[in-house]
């Protein structure tokens, strides 16, 4: 009888455990890197717009948008940059078969994914509509599309573990 395999998310102890290969965890832990380079630069980069929302959206409302960013972009970059730390450490684990997360640490590495799944998305101009398995092998972009379905994927496991985390009680006892 064949070993059943552990999820890829899953709640362990008072925290989370992530088991992933360890070539997955080392490419989540690079597009950190790359995501920490899109931070730092520059304010006008159009890949990482969906990371900083438009909080004022009428017509006219374009200098008091442009004030709250200004006001606000530095809080919002410093706040991802701290989370995309603690995900580099949990990843960092040499030759760990998986990596553990505390409640703080697992909400970080969704926020950091999440991050990373909106500027690829960006660059791919997926919205609502588009239809990932309609993309051929032969497309141009097709890697990042991959990419983008992994990075999906596992934030998909994730939320399945924090929901179960959410359905219990302080016991662990599900909650009628």
């Amino acid at each position: 009888m064949a070993r059943k395999p552990k999820p890829t998310v899953e709640r362990y102890g008072g925290g989370y455990r992530i088991n992933l290969q360890f070539e997955e965890r080392d490419l989540i832990a690079r597009l950190m890197g790359e995501m920490r380079s899109l931070l730092l630069g520059s304010t006008d980069d159009d890949r990482v717009r969906r990371l900083f929302p438009t909080a004022y959206h009428q017509e006219g409302d374009r200098a008091m948008d442009d004030e709250y960013q200004r006001l606000m972009r530095e809080d919002l970059v410093t706040s991802r940059l701290k989370g995309l730390d603690l995900v580099e450490g949990c990843l960092g684990t040499v030759g760990a078969a998986s990596a553990q997360l505390s409640d703080a640490q697992m909400l970080a590495f969704v926020q950091a994914l999440n991050g990373v799944r909106l500027v690829l998305g960006t660059v791919l101009d997926v919205d609502e509509d588009h239809d990932l398995d309609d993309i051929t092998d032969d497309h141009p972009l097709v890697g990042e599309y991959h990419l983008y379905a992994f990075l999906s994927w596992v934030l998909d496991w994730c939320m399945q573990a924090l929901q179960a985390q959410a359905g219990q009680g302080r016991s662990g006892q599900a909650l009628a």
